[in-house]
């Protein structure tokens, strides 16, 4: 006999285009495997996305430390890499997961809470934009930071090691500063780049353009994903790291980042916070069948 499948519902959504495979577990009960993530998430055989996000509440999730955030956020954005990893969180994927709570109607104010692995997000609809506070980041070692703000080298074939600074926003990155003589569409970003040191628990690696005051652009390849058109986390933390170089990291200014996908709003808040805007788009419903 052979697999047996199961009808499921999902919904397809994007935020600047970094895209997302949304299947609903309002009762809990639903789980997603490994396996069954990344035939999710495929392309060419399944409904294609960077990450796959399961619907469920808060107090119905396997982990404790999750179930804790109950009391402060109904809907848990349980989030797995297109690899079938599981990972922390992701920014362009709170805005998709909160319009897909707000029209099904399963929250319905213009700001409410969820709950992640890296604690509780809040979520203000502002116009035609998301916003999203992602709470609280830092230099992932800042007693190893040189004079000029740089901890760490990337490595790319066929350009000089890129001097590069490691943050943490719940997630990890690490941000790339490109030379003038480094043309940023021109990044061979089809494999992997390395880092030295290398992190314990891989990284996601931006490679950053600036282009005017506030405003800069982005490159990114995501851990267990690959190059995508958009990061949010990935946005706010290109953003920290040249306010850093630059001198101003206190200062609240908003800067904007261009994505392949699209544009993002950055701004930092009190208490070494930081908030993510941009848009979130559902582009399709249907059933598919899990094996």
């Amino acid at each position: 006999m052979g697999e047996v499948s199961t009808p499921t519902a999902f919904t397809k959504g994007h935020g600047t285009r970094n895209d997302f495979v949304l299947v609903p577990a309002l009762d809990g009960s639903l789980d997603l495997s490994a396996d069954q993530v990344v035939a999710l998430a495929d392309r060419h055989g399944g409904i294609g996305g960077d990450g796959v996000i399961r619907v469920v509440p808060t107090a119905a999730a396997t982990e404790d430390a999750v179930r804790a955030y109950a009391g402060e956020a109904s809907w848990f954005m349980d989030y797995r890499n297109a690899d079938g990893s599981v990972a922390e969180m992701c920014g362009n994927g709170t805005r998709v997961f909160a319009a897909y709570l707000r029209r099904e109607g399963l929250e319905t104010a213009d700001e409410f809470s969820i709950a992640t692995r890296t604690g509780v997000k809040t979520v203000r609809f502002v116009g035609d934009l998301i916003a999203v506070n992602l709470g609280s980041w830092r230099l992932a070692d800042p007693e190893t930071a040189d004079a000029k703000g740089f901890d760490s080298l990337v490595h790319l074939p066929g350009i000089e090691p890129l001097s590069a600074l490691s943050l943490d926003l719940g997630n990890p990155h690490t941000v790339a500063a490109l030379p003038e003589a480094v043309d940023l569409a021109g990044l061979g970003l089809h494999l992997a780049p390395s880092v030295n040191p290398e992190p314990s628990h891989g990284t996601n690696v931006e490679f950053v353009r600036p282009l005017g005051p506030a405003h800069l652009a982005m490159r990114v390849y995501e851990r267990g994903v690959g190059e995508t058109l958009s990061c949010g986390t990935g946005a706010c933390a290109a953003a920290l790291a040249t306010s850093f170089w630059a001198g101003e990291l206190e200062t609240s200014r908003e800067w904007t980042v261009d994505v392949p996908g699209g544009r993002l709003r950055v701004r930092a808040l009190p208490g070494q916070e930081v908030e993510l805007a941009g848009p979130a788009v559902l582009v399709a419903d249907g059933v598919t069948a899990l094996v």
